[in-house]
């Protein structure tokens, strides 16, 4: 009679072994799967931001629906401060080399690739045809805060390449390399190696009939390698004279792909 109980138990232990065992095998594929999943990058996953900046996105669009747009700068804040006034901006070289390009700029400070790539879905570059567009980005994307990897931003850069090869399939661009940046921070020389980084990838993405790539940095740089304050007053931001030097620099490559008259 023992015997039988015993049997009569073990087989209740086996079948409640056997339902059990199923119901772990998804947690334990669930955690394989999310151990594996890659890692998401926020240089390359489009995100608005709040409060002003949307104001400036909104002007942006209205700019773009007022159309005839030949010339096209995209950015962050070392775009838009083409929009400042001397002698803290380029407001007056934008007047002399741009002026009647029918141009318009579409930088908003502060902005990294991601901010960028959800404007282009957003509305900033429906309707218009430019002949040009000129790209300086990915600056905000390097200090060690951003999370952002030589590689992430380089992935960034491309997709706003992509984008606009996308959307506007007749525009040529121009890309620039990163402009060199110093805060005098104990990260300097991890930020210029990761701009170097950067740039020496997005170089690649020029195929020399849609896409151009201009490095200009040593414009901006002394004997020493150093930025003057005359040329970037925070060591990062162009004033006046380093947006003279920026348009200069850019000038025949910008009249070459706009096919201006000699």
């Amino acid at each position: 009679m023992k015997t039988s109980r015993w049997i009569a138990l073990a087989l209740a232990l086996s079948s409640f072994a056997l339902l059990v065992q199923p119901a772990l095998l998804p947690a334990q594929d669930s955690a394989a799967a999310t151990a594996q999943a890659p890692a998401q990058n926020v240089a390359t996953t489009p995100v608005p931001r709040p409060g002003a900046w949307m104001q400036r996105h909104e002007r942006i669009n209205s700019r773009a629906k007022a159309g005839d747009v030949d010339l096209l700068f995209i950015g962050d804040s070392i775009t838009q401060g083409w929009e400042t006034a001397a002698p803290q901006g380029g407001k007056d070289v934008w007047a002399k080399y741009y002026g009647d390009r029918k141009a318009m700029n579409a930088g908003i400070s502060g902005d990294q690739t991601q901010h960028v790539l959800w404007r282009m879905d957003n509305g900033n570059i429906d309707g218009i045809h430019p002949k040009l567009a000129v790209i300086m980005i990915g600056t905000n994307n390097v200090p060690e805060r951003s999370q952002c990897s030589a590689d992430d931003i380089a992935a960034g850069i491309k997709g706003i390449v992509g984008r606009l090869r996308e959307k506007l399939p007749e525009t040529k661009i121009l890309l620039l390399a990163i402009f060199p940046r110093s805060d005098r921070a104990a990260e300097n020389d991890a930020m210029k190696q990761k701009i170097d980084a950067v740039n020496q990838t997005i170089a690649k993405l020029a195929d020399g009939k849609m896409v151009y790539f201009m490095d200009i940095n040593s414009k901006f740089l002394d004997a020493d390698g150093k930025i003057p304050s005359d040329i970037m007053r925070d060591f990062l931001h162009p004033n006046a004279k380093g947006y003279e030097i920026w348009a200069e620099a850019i000038e025949p490559k910008v009249a070459e792909l706009m096919g201006d008259k000699k």
